[in-house]
């Protein structure tokens, strides 16, 4: 059975950081793509940063260029999308998505950035 679960959501101010991990289970990280998806209040879910398992490829979101980085450890099935320069606007329920294939989704965290 394919398993994400995504750690580090929380609360921070605006310009701070975050750091989001999603772990994968019952699939390898060689074929595919794993990412992150995020839904704030009254909108659509919309993709944030995706990569490729095999060529490490990755892709971001306009309004994330140059603030959020997205990684890959392969040997510990695990993502990480580091997030600098939170504005008020980054706050959504973060989810982790793989397509491997086959479309799988984790259960969310919360990331709020507010004063």
């Amino acid at each position: 059975e394919v398993q994400l679960m995504e750690s580090g959501g929380g609360l921070v101010q605006p310009g701070e950081s975050l750091r989001l991990s999603c772990t994968g289970s019952g699939f390898a990280f060689d074929d595919g793509a794993i990412g992150w998806f995020r839904q704030a209040p009254g909108k659509e879910r919309e993709v944030v940063s995706c990569i490729g398992m095999s060529d490490g490829h990755t892709a971001y979101t306009q309004s994330v260029k140059g603030r959020f980085t997205i990684s890959s450890d392969n040997a510990k099935n695990t993502i990480s999308l580091q997030m600098n320069s939170l504005k008020p606007e980054d706050t959504a329920v973060y989810y982790c998505h793989a397509l491997i294939p086959g479309s799988h989704w984790g259960q969310g965290t919360q990331v709020t950035v507010s004063s």
